[in-house]
């Protein structure tokens, strides 16, 4: 159990590792794939704009809700792009049936190698 800001005590989330251990930092550089670049893009485009598809709070809030398993195993941009589409579907932006669409979309184009 932890303290939380207000005083009391609480359960940690899973994502919540303020001042447990965690191992050394990897302080490297890489490159970023194509993918990843466009999820940072589509962020900066959805949060720049006036008024905004989405805040940085969403984004937070939406990569906090994720469960242990999915956390652990999901990259950064893995799970940035989870939480850009569960704050466009809360949003209305999107629905899940067209998100699900595109997708299946992207992934036929991706086997005929279109993409």
């Amino acid at each position: 159990m932890s303290e939380n800001a207000g005083g009391t005590r609480g359960l940690r989330a899973h994502h919540d590792m303020g001042g447990q251990p965690a191992g050394s930092v990897v302080r490297s550089e890489h490159d970023y794939a194509l993918w990843e670049k466009r999820v940072d893009a589509l962020l900066v485009l959805l949060t720049r704009r006036s008024p905004p598809l989405m805040t940085v709070d969403e984004l937070r809030r939406n990569i906090e809700s994720l469960g242990a398993e999915a956390y652990d195993t999901m990259s950064y941009y893995e799970r940035w792009i989870f939480s850009i589409c569960q704050t466009l579907i809360q949003r209305g932006v999107i629905s899940i049936d067209e998100l699900g669409r595109k997708m299946a979309d992207i992934e036929r184009r991706h086997a005929q190698g279109e993409l």
